[in-house]
């Protein structure tokens, strides 16, 4: 039995993030740019009317939804664009019979992406700090959240860029779903405030899991179990998991 191809991983993963040291100016100042412009408009317009949610400073209580908004669209857009141009290029069949199996191009392909996500949400951490007090209560589960979502929405991202067949596709999940679920999610506001039938329709809401459990981390309150949102996260993991295998099995939109 052969066992696993950690060159070729490292040279996939490798190249992933070499793409992103070229612009890596652009990756540091965009999020610092747009979590500061956040801030100002959320932390000073609406900020000064709610004086707390849950007992935590408005401006603070925005910091994990923050987060996770680009965590979720950074994981995404990563990951997809990092499968679709060897697809555009028609070099994925060079990719596709290189000695490494599909296990080990996922890896170094959602590997990447998702470097790349936790990087950008630490950074938007240590910018958040500039502007609002902040704590963490339960600091491992931030992490263990942080990397599992980041990872979990690379492979999300995985199976659009697949998927996709052209740059107008590869934009549609990213910019027509998930990001209007992220504003409707809670990432801005406790869904406990919403009044019926609304706070039900909110709980159909993945991202509200998401964002609940990753909110509970930090401030040790979520607008869902921590269960709940434990438990949602492990289910999409898995639904990705069995997407992505069924689409080396068959090859769809791969080998034709």
């Amino acid at each position: 039995m052969n066992g696993i191809n950690f060159p070729g991983i490292w040279a996939i993963y490798k190249f992933e993030m070499a793409r992103t040291i070229r612009t890596l100016w652009q990756s540091i100042a965009t999020p610092v740019i747009t979590t500061s412009l956040y801030f100002i408009v959320f932390g000073g317009a609406i900020g000064s009317r709610i004086d707390s949610i849950h007992g935590v400073n408005y401006g603070s209580f925005l910091v994990p939804g923050l987060i996770m908004l680009s965590l979720l669209m950074q994981s995404i857009v990563n990951a997809s664009i990092g499968i679709y141009f060897p697809k555009f290029t028609g070099t994925v069949f060079e990719l596709l019979s290189a000695p490494i199996s599909a296990i080990e191009l996922v890896v170094g392909f959602v590997g990447a992406a998702a470097t790349k996500s936790v990087v950008i949400g630490l950074i938007i951490l240590a910018t958040s700090a500039l502007f609002v007090p902040l704590r963490v209560d339960h600091p491992l589960a931030m992490i263990a959240f942080l990397l599992l979502t980041a990872i979990t929405f690379s492979m999300f991202g995985f199976i659009i860029g697949i998927w996709a067949k052209s740059f107008e596709q590869l934009n549609i999940v990213p910019s027509l779903l998930v990001t209007p679920l992220t504003f409707l999610g809670g990432a801005f506001y406790s869904i406990d405030m919403l009044p019926e039938p609304w706070h039900t329709v909110s709980l159909f809401n993945p991202v509200v899991y998401l964002v609940s459990g990753f909110r509970w981390s930090f401030f040790g309150h979520g607008d869902v179990g921590i269960a709940w949102s434990l438990g949602f996260t492990g289910v999409f993991l898995l639904l990705c998991l069995g997407l992505i295998v069924w689409i080396f099995r068959t090859g769809y939109r791969l080998k034709n």
